[in-house]
């Protein structure tokens, strides 16, 4: 069976926008209500462990647009 694979540029362009998404659907939907700050840890755990499950599974695999390469560039 083959899986769903995303590179990895398109990864860091999915979690990018997922995370800009979401943040922008809980300010707005804590400014519309009267949500108190459990719910609001709540919900944002459950969009992080979206997330958490996607890179888990292999789905996504982030590069984190390479700030954290190991790989050391020699003069």
């Amino acid at each position: 069976m083959k899986r769903l694979r995303i590179n990895a540029l398109a990864s860091d362009i999915i979690i990018s926008v997922y995370v800009i998404v979401t943040l922008y659907f809980r300010f707005k939907l804590e400014g519309e209500t009267a949500t108190g700050p459990l719910e609001s840890m709540v919900m944002g755990l459950c969009f992080v462990v979206i997330i958490w499950a996607l890179i888990k599974l292999k789905v996504l695999n982030p590069n984190w647009f390479g700030l954290f390469n190991s790989k050391k560039i020699e003069p």
